[in-house]
């Protein structure tokens, strides 16, 4: 075997594909955002970032900022350990606390990030329940497709957000069988919304766990940030909840969110939280901030509809093709991985607009494309730049526009 061949020839399939990623080096600055640095450019290098996942952008809130200095000077850097060996702090269980009271939920479990979460807890969901049937939404997240893999359950893939065959699968299967429906509220590259109660009342009807990934929605939607399904006044029946808190509260680390029982199994079981260490407790404690500051603070998400509603007329107006979707992701279509790229690449070099080219595996290929996500922090001037920048370079690369 030649090894060193092996790993060269699959990285240069992919830069043949176009399939080949390339890191952006910015610098966000802190009181800016979205305004940040072009690393590569001493002068002129001022960027906008219009494809962040700190949606409400309170990585940089004063508030947060504060807790966390705060718990670094009180306690220090690190946790010292996993959960059960020296690793949990006061503050993990005040954020968990504060998790749970924003989902309504008995109890709540952090991790180190969603991902985690999710891979861990459903993989021990899976493998646990004996004889355990798992349905899935076919544009679930790779961790929740890597969480089913691993569990070694048995699957069932049901069309995109299609109730018609989600119960014609959970029909096929014994009611007896212990069943899992998992599902997003909004799928991150399509900016589409999930009909939450109809699979909750499927669920009812066949006897299934419901188990919702919200790391689109917490802090985004809802009244007190609570998500889609608080939104959707559905929340007290969903039996989990997948959250992260890298997006709309700004840090990172991810949780599930269920009752005392069943956070108590997940606990007790799944090595991904059993053995790893613990969030640093500082960030525990600006996780924390940012959550009450977010739910108190309900005029946050008005401003952010806002500005996205702004941006998807003016897209309109230009005939820029663009998936019209409800929710704060607006996904722009070019279908070709190698133009995708040049797109972003003569946004980010010509026009100071930053805006990832989303390939595959995070797309099927012939979806690849754009993804904005604006924030409350966007002017209409920013939005205007955007706008131009976009209208420039679909002309300069003789781009289709919408019809």
């Amino acid at each position: 075997m030649d090894y060193k061949k092996f790993f060269f020839d699959s990285i240069a399939d992919l830069k043949k594909n176009g399939e080949y990623r390339i890191f952006k080096d910015i610098g966000r600055i802190s009181g800016s955002f979205p305004l940040a640095k072009n690393n590569n450019l001493k002068k002129n290098n001022d960027i906008i970032v219009w494809c962040s996942n700190d949606y409400l952008g309170m990585g940089q809130h004063p508030f947060v900022i504060e807790a966390i200095e705060r718990a670094m000077h009180e306690v220090g850097v690190g946790s010292g350990g996993t959960r059960n060996i020296s690793g949990t702090n006061r503050y993990h269980i005040l954020l968990e606390q504060e998790i749970s009271n924003i989902h309504k939920k008995d109890s709540s479990l952090l991790f180190t990030s969603a991902y985690v979460a999710n891979q861990s807890a459903i993989n021990i969901l899976g493998s646990k329940l004996k004889n355990c049937v798992i349905f899935s939404d076919e544009k679930n997240h790779a961790s929740i497709i890597n969480g089913i893999k691993g569990s070694k359950a048995e699957k069932k893939i049901f069309k995109h957000n299609d109730m018609i065959h989600l119960e014609s699968l959970l029909k096929s299967v014994e009611i007896s069988r212990p069943k899992i429906i998992i599902f997003e509220s909004v799928y991150s590259m399509d900016g589409d919304f999930t009909p939450i109660k109809k699979i909750t009342n499927l669920a009812k009807k066949y006897n299934a766990l419901t188990y919702l990934d919200e790391v689109h929605g917490v802090g985004l939607y809802g009244k007190n940030g609570g998500g889609v399904a608080e939104e959707q006044n559905v929340m007290d029946e969903i039996d989990i909840i997948n959250g992260t808190l890298a997006k709309a509260f700004g840090l990172m680390g991810g949780y599930i969110s269920a009752s005392k029982t069943i956070i108590d199994f997940v606990r007790s079981f799944a090595p991904g939280f059993i053995f790893t260490t613990s969030l640093p407790p500082a960030i525990a404690s600006g996780a924390i901030a940012s959550i009450k500051y977010i739910k108190n603070n309900n005029e946050l998400r008005k401003k952010l509809n806002e500005k996205c509603l702004l941006i998807k007329e003016k897209l309109l107006k230009s005939n820029i093709p663009f998936i019209k979707t409800k929710s704060h992701i607006i996904p722009i279509i070019i279908g070709d991985s190698v133009l995708c790229k040049k797109v972003s690449d003569e946004l980010y070099d010509k026009h100071k607009v930053y805006l990832q080219s989303i390939n595959f595996p995070t797309v099927p290929r012939g979806e690849e494309g754009l993804r904005i996500t604006p924030t409350p922090l966007h002017t209409d001037k920013m939005i205007d730049e955007l706008i131009y920048a976009l209208k420039q370079t679909w002309k300069k690369l003789k781009l289709k526009h919408a019809a």
